[in-house]
């Protein structure tokens, strides 16, 4: 074997799938399997047995589901997880979607076998994100709190917010869990997001995020109004535009290799709301959205990045800070504070056509 190979620790309790997926990674010459494991307990032991690169994680595990398995394995053994789901019923995204804000770095569609039609790509991208997710940098799983005293600083609230725009990509549903689930129930202003995930997961992922927030989530839709004190998550492979209040799904090409783009979603708010508009850039690998934040920024909108401190992977929101795009620097657990801070009361928020 290639000693340069990326090591893959396969969790998964299906004899038979695990010959399937030991068949899909091992036919990339970047990657092997070294081992698997049935369950959580057996997962921790060959981890430390087998020193892998990287983990594949079932979602439905006996004894302990996916999430569990996820955050034990980030609190004793911490390395990158990818979740493989079989199917995105309400159950499995439930669990798949915990593992991610667990720690799991992202989650992917199972091949189902190589007589099904769309097998050649679901295993292709399952081997392209072990590539790409066993280069990121882990940390154990730690809390979620500011440090004993940091207080935010008091700023005055903006006249007249159209819009809040949330980008993330690696590590975003468990940031984004953080950020909506501390926002009131009255909050005054629609917040529209981008996630950079995999399409047929999107759904789910709106349907999830509903459960951690008190605010309604649902996918964003061509020429709809978005309310006040709702969350719209743009669909899967189109770009997600803000006019005003109302929103557009574009088909033109990826930017910066994603659809939807935060570059898209930011420029589109430069452009029409300007000084309205607060923008909120998240952990992410790449740069998607820096650009498009610093046009935000110039046009007089409210930007802020997540912190190197809480952020996953830093990269999208280190791309803005290097660009000068973040009016802000703040970890993940002060951002809500500061939406509420900005926004206006319900009643004092003017709605344009």
């Amino acid at each position: 074997m290639n000693e340069d190979r990326i090591k893959v620790l396969v969790v998964e309790d299906s004899p038979v799938v695990q010959r399937l997926l030991a068949h899909v990674i091992d036919g990339d010459s970047r990657l092997h399997v070294v081992g698997f494991a049935a369950d959580a307990a057996q997962a921790v032991h060959q981890i430390q047995r087998l020193h892998p690169d990287i983990v594949t994680m079932d979602i439905r595990l006996p004894r302990m589901n996916g999430f569990e398995a996820t955050r034990w394995i980030m609190r004793e053994h911490p390395l990158p997880i990818v979740v493989v789901a079989s199917n995105i019923d309400d159950k499995a995204l439930d669990i798949s979607m915990n593992a991610l804000r667990a720690g799991a770095l992202s989650v992917v569609a199972k091949p189902a076998g190589t007589g099904r039609q769309d097998y050649d790509a679901l295993a292709e991208h399952l081997r392209t994100q072990l590539v790409i997710m066993s280069q990121v940098p882990v940390v154990r799983q730690r809390g979620g709190t500011r440090p004993a005293g940091e207080r935010l600083s008091a700023v005055p609230p903006m006249a007249g917010v159209d819009v809040v725009a949330i980008v993330a990509s690696t590590g975003g549903p468990g940031a984004l869990a953080r950020v909506l689930g501390c926002l009131p129930k009255n909050f005054s202003v629609p917040v529209v997001v981008v996630q950079h995930m995999g399409e047929p997961f999107l759904a789910g992922f709106a349907h999830w995020l509903s459960s951690v927030s008190v605010l309604p989530v649902t996918l964003a839709g061509e020429g709809k109004r978005a309310e006040p004190g709702h969350v719209y998550v743009s669909p899967g492979d189109v770009h997600l535009a803000m006019s005003g209040h109302i929103m557009h799904l574009l088909s033109t090409p990826p930017v910066n290799a994603q659809r939807p783009s935060g570059d898209v979603l930011f420029q589109s708010l430069a452009e029409g709301n300007g000084p309205r508009a607060i923008g909120v850039l998240l952990t992410g690998m790449g740069e998607d959205g820096a650009h498009g934040l610093l046009a935000l920024r110039l046009a007089g909108g409210h930007t802020i990045a997540e912190d190197r401190s809480t952020a996953i992977i830093w990269g999208m929101p280190g791309a803005a800070v290097a660009l000068g795009a973040a009016g802000e620097v703040l970890p993940v657990d002060a951002i809500a504070g500061r939406l509420r801070q900005l926004a206006p009361p319900a009643a004092a928020l003017q709605v344009r056509p």
